[in-house]
């Protein structure tokens, strides 16, 4: 019971920094900082709905950038060719992430394992290696610029106006996922990680929730990459490169799979190293690559781990 108490005192300090952070800083902030938040919040929607296949279904996929890609190449193309606005973009961009990801997991589910992540990761490249070389639809190398932010209904050209829209889209996003992860669908999901054959024996279809799953998560993802685009005003190969999956799934890594809140907070992490250290130095990316072994080495679980594992530690070092 008293574990109980204090895990709901954590849980709503942790809301409150959140909101702290969101909602009441970014006023008195410069510019820059608060589009890193924005940018943050973007990422940790894609990081989230990746621990959905993480976290939820142990079906780690190093591919999720595609979808990203995907919607964020589908905002672009629309507004910028047919000046199409973001209510109208957003489901297409959903849809054309869900599409792909649907026939994905009809190859990609049949593997298990180091071979699922070798497909997701073959169907990134394969976006990357097509927003690279279709010059005259995608732009190449040069990207896509020129995006506006027509189709609002709002005025949303200010840093500031911006990130009150993106944290209100971020809200109501995750708050999504968090539903479906609280649903019998997700509970569904989180017996199907913890032992598929029981699941299997008890008559559920694990194939049929894994599927789901998988494409529910590729379609936050593209929810993402829309307000990706909207957000920087451009987009190029860079956001469709094995360097982007990578980032998505150190996120969840970093921040601790399985607990939604993780995720978040490796994309905060993340981001705003990303950013402040290549401001100081050109070698910022060996400074990412050390934390990222430090944090495999001493928080396997992520952050939000680490008070289990050192409760574990003082277990292990009570009964020797």
């Amino acid at each position: 019971m008293k574990v109980q108490n204090k895990s709901f005192r954590l849980a709503w300090v942790g809301l409150a920094a959140a909101a702290l952070v969101i909602l009441v800083l970014p006023p008195v902030l410069p510019p820059f900082y608060v589009s890193l938040i924005t940018l943050a919040l973007i990422y940790g929607l894609v990081a989230t709905s990746l621990d959905i296949l993480i976290g939820y279904t142990m079906m780690p996929s190093l591919g999720h950038g595609a979808y990203f890609a995907l919607g964020a190449y589908t905002a672009a193309i629309m507004n910028t060719k047919l000046a199409a606005g973001f209510w109208a973009t957003l489901p297409v961009s959903i849809l054309i992430a869900g599409c792909f990801a649907a026939v994905l997991g009809l190859v990609a589910m049949r593997a298990a394992g180091v071979y699922f992540l070798m497909i997701t990761l073959a169907a990134a490249m394969c976006v990357w290696g097509l927003v690279d070389q279709w010059v005259d639809f995608t732009g190449g190398e040069n990207g896509m610029s020129g995006i506006t932010r027509i189709g609002f209904g709002l005025d949303l050209n200010g840093t500031l106006s911006f990130h009150y829209f993106t944290s209100a889209f971020y809200i109501v996003c995750v708050g999504l996922i968090y539903l479906i992860i609280k649903s019998p669908f997700g509970r569904t999901l989180v017996g199907i990680r913890d032992s598929a054959s029981r699941m299997q024996v008890l008559g559920y279809n694990v194939w049929l929730h894994k599927y789901m799953a998988f494409i529910i998560a590729a379609m936050f993802a593209g929810m993402g990459g829309c307000l990706y685009a909207y957000f920087n005003k451009f987009v190029g190969p860079d956001d469709a490169d094995l360097a982007q999956c990578m980032e998505f799934f150190l996120m969840v890594s970093m921040g601790g799979q399985g607990t939604l809140i993780g995720p978040n907070i490796g994309a905060f992490i993340i981001v705003f190293l990303k950013n402040l250290a290549s401001i100081y130095t050109d070698r910022w990316v060996m400074i990412l690559a050390a934390i990222y072994i430090l944090a495999a080495r001493f928080a396997p679980k992520g952050i939000l781990g680490l008070p289990e594992q050192l409760r574990e530690k003082k277990k292990a070092e009570a009964g020797k």
